[in-house]
Protein backbone atom coordinates (compact mmCIF):
# COMPACT_ATOMS: atom_id res chain seq x y z
CA UNK A 1 0.00 0.00 0.00
CA UNK A 2 1.37 3.28 -0.67
CA UNK A 3 1.46 6.17 0.97
CA UNK A 4 -1.09 7.73 -0.76
CA UNK A 5 -3.68 4.70 -0.55
CA UNK A 6 -2.79 4.94 3.38
CA UNK A 7 -3.87 8.35 3.53
CA UNK A 8 -7.01 7.52 2.01
CA UNK A 9 -7.61 5.02 4.03
CA UNK A 10 -7.19 6.84 7.26
CA UNK A 11 -9.01 9.59 6.00
CA UNK A 12 -11.89 6.88 4.96
CA UNK A 13 -12.06 5.61 8.49
CA UNK A 14 -12.00 8.90 10.38
CA UNK A 15 -15.07 9.89 7.86
CA UNK A 16 -16.81 6.92 9.03
CA UNK A 17 -15.94 7.38 12.72
CA UNK A 18 -17.09 10.81 12.74
CA UNK A 19 -20.32 10.19 11.06
CA UNK A 20 -21.23 7.26 13.67
CA UNK A 21 -20.40 10.27 16.01
CA UNK A 22 -22.31 12.91 14.41
CA UNK A 23 -25.30 10.36 13.90
CA UNK A 24 -25.14 9.47 17.67
CA UNK A 25 -25.91 13.29 18.32
CA UNK A 26 -28.27 14.14 16.13
CA UNK A 27 -30.53 10.95 17.05
CA UNK A 28 -30.42 12.84 20.54
CA UNK A 29 -30.88 16.23 19.33
CA UNK A 30 -34.12 14.77 17.25
CA UNK A 31 -35.31 11.95 18.89
CA UNK A 32 -34.19 10.57 22.41
CA UNK A 33 -34.37 13.75 24.05
CA UNK A 34 -37.70 15.28 22.95
CA UNK A 35 -39.13 12.18 23.39
CA UNK A 36 -37.51 11.86 27.22
CA UNK A 37 -38.87 15.33 27.72
CA UNK A 38 -42.42 14.01 27.91
CA UNK A 39 -41.33 11.79 30.62
CA UNK A 40 -42.29 12.86 34.09
CA UNK A 41 -39.20 14.16 36.29
CA UNK A 42 -38.31 10.56 38.11
CA UNK A 43 -38.24 8.93 34.78
CA UNK A 44 -36.02 11.04 32.83
CA UNK A 45 -33.36 11.40 35.59
CA UNK A 46 -33.66 7.68 35.60
CA UNK A 47 -33.24 7.75 31.97
CA UNK A 48 -30.68 9.80 31.56
CA UNK A 49 -28.06 7.95 34.48
CA UNK A 50 -28.83 4.73 32.43
CA UNK A 51 -28.20 6.17 29.16
CA UNK A 52 -25.02 7.89 30.76
CA UNK A 53 -23.95 4.80 32.31
CA UNK A 54 -24.36 2.27 29.37
CA UNK A 55 -22.92 4.84 26.92
CA UNK A 56 -19.69 4.43 28.32
CA UNK A 57 -18.94 0.96 26.54
CA UNK A 58 -15.83 -0.05 24.36
CA UNK A 59 -17.54 0.14 21.00
CA UNK A 60 -18.99 3.76 21.46
CA UNK A 61 -15.32 4.83 23.07
CA UNK A 62 -14.02 3.49 19.96
CA UNK A 63 -15.71 5.93 17.50
CA UNK A 64 -15.87 8.84 20.14
CA UNK A 65 -11.90 9.32 20.44
CA UNK A 66 -11.28 6.72 17.32
CA UNK A 67 -13.21 10.31 15.53
CA UNK A 68 -10.40 12.38 17.18
CA UNK A 69 -7.35 10.11 16.60
CA UNK A 70 -7.76 9.31 13.05
CA UNK A 71 -8.84 12.68 12.27
CA UNK A 72 -5.86 13.87 13.91
CA UNK A 73 -3.43 11.36 11.76
CA UNK A 74 -5.64 12.11 9.37
CA UNK A 75 -5.05 15.53 9.11
CA UNK A 76 -1.05 15.15 9.66
CA UNK A 77 -0.63 12.93 6.51
CA UNK A 78 -2.40 15.70 4.78
CA UNK A 79 0.10 17.94 4.90
CA UNK A 80 1.49 19.39 2.17
CA UNK A 81 -1.87 18.15 0.19
CA UNK A 82 -4.62 19.86 -2.07
CA UNK A 83 -7.52 18.82 -0.04
CA UNK A 84 -5.01 19.56 3.71
CA UNK A 85 -7.49 22.44 4.68
CA UNK A 86 -11.03 19.93 4.62
CA UNK A 87 -9.09 17.48 6.77
CA UNK A 88 -7.59 20.46 9.03
CA UNK A 89 -11.14 22.04 9.72
CA UNK A 90 -12.87 18.71 10.16
CA UNK A 91 -10.19 18.48 13.00
CA UNK A 92 -10.88 21.68 14.68
CA UNK A 93 -14.53 21.34 14.29
CA UNK A 94 -14.42 18.07 16.00
CA UNK A 95 -12.06 18.94 18.60
CA UNK A 96 -14.51 21.72 19.52
CA UNK A 97 -17.40 18.90 19.71
CA UNK A 98 -15.02 17.17 21.58
CA UNK A 99 -13.97 19.90 23.81
CA UNK A 100 -17.89 20.91 24.12
CA UNK A 101 -18.72 17.44 25.63
CA UNK A 102 -15.90 17.26 28.30
CA UNK A 103 -16.06 20.46 29.00
CA UNK A 104 -20.03 20.80 29.34
CA UNK A 105 -22.09 17.55 28.41
CA UNK A 106 -19.86 15.23 30.76
CA UNK A 107 -20.03 17.58 33.42
CA UNK A 108 -23.53 18.22 33.56
CA UNK A 109 -23.86 14.00 33.18
CA UNK A 110 -22.27 13.66 36.57
CA UNK A 111 -23.98 15.96 38.27
CA UNK A 112 -27.02 14.30 37.37
CA UNK A 113 -25.80 11.43 38.73
CA UNK A 114 -24.89 13.04 42.38
CA UNK A 115 -28.23 14.71 42.87
CA UNK A 116 -31.28 13.88 44.97
CA UNK A 117 -33.99 15.83 44.35
CA UNK A 118 -34.91 14.44 40.54
CA UNK A 119 -37.20 17.78 39.86
CA UNK A 120 -34.29 20.31 40.78
CA UNK A 121 -31.60 18.28 39.01
CA UNK A 122 -33.59 17.83 35.77
CA UNK A 123 -34.21 21.38 35.92
CA UNK A 124 -30.26 22.26 36.03
CA UNK A 125 -30.00 19.38 33.45
CA UNK A 126 -32.27 19.41 30.57
CA UNK A 127 -31.68 22.42 28.57
CA UNK A 128 -28.20 22.97 29.15
CA UNK A 129 -27.62 19.44 27.93
CA UNK A 130 -30.01 19.59 25.07
CA UNK A 131 -28.42 23.06 23.97
CA UNK A 132 -24.68 21.93 24.22
CA UNK A 133 -25.72 18.61 22.77
CA UNK A 134 -27.14 20.19 19.61
CA UNK A 135 -24.00 22.58 19.51
CA UNK A 136 -21.74 19.15 19.36
CA UNK A 137 -23.81 17.52 16.60
CA UNK A 138 -23.93 20.65 14.64
CA UNK A 139 -20.15 20.48 14.44
CA UNK A 140 -19.22 16.94 14.38
CA UNK A 141 -21.34 16.92 11.17
CA UNK A 142 -19.70 19.98 9.76
CA UNK A 143 -16.39 17.44 10.82
CA UNK A 144 -17.91 14.58 9.04
CA UNK A 145 -18.87 17.05 5.89
CA UNK A 146 -15.47 18.68 6.04
CA UNK A 147 -13.99 14.99 5.88
CA UNK A 148 -16.28 13.91 3.19
CA UNK A 149 -15.46 16.91 0.92
CA UNK A 150 -11.49 15.87 2.09
CA UNK A 151 -11.93 12.39 1.12
CA UNK A 152 -13.28 13.39 -2.41
CA UNK A 153 -10.55 15.81 -3.45
CA UNK A 154 -7.97 13.09 -2.07
CA UNK A 155 -9.51 11.13 -4.45
CA UNK A 156 -9.35 13.37 -7.26
CA UNK A 157 -5.90 14.48 -6.93
CA UNK A 158 -4.64 10.43 -6.37
CA UNK A 159 -4.17 8.38 -9.24
CA UNK A 160 -5.32 4.96 -8.74
CA UNK A 161 -2.89 2.56 -8.33
CA UNK A 162 -2.64 -1.00 -10.57
CA UNK A 163 -5.95 -3.31 -11.11
CA UNK A 164 -6.02 -5.76 -8.38
CA UNK A 165 -5.03 -8.95 -10.35
CA UNK A 166 -1.84 -7.18 -11.38
CA UNK A 167 -1.07 -6.45 -7.54
CA UNK A 168 -1.91 -9.81 -6.75
CA UNK A 169 0.75 -11.51 -9.50
CA UNK A 170 3.45 -8.60 -8.63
Amino acid sequence: MTTKQSAGTVLGAATVAMGLIAGAFYVFACGVMPGLARSDDEVYVEVMRNINDVIQNPVFMLSFLGALVLTGVAAWQARGTGYRRWVWAGLVAYALAFLVTVAFNIPLNDALDRATDSAAAREEFEDAWVAWNVVRAVLSTMAMACLARGLVRHARLTPPGPPLLERRRG
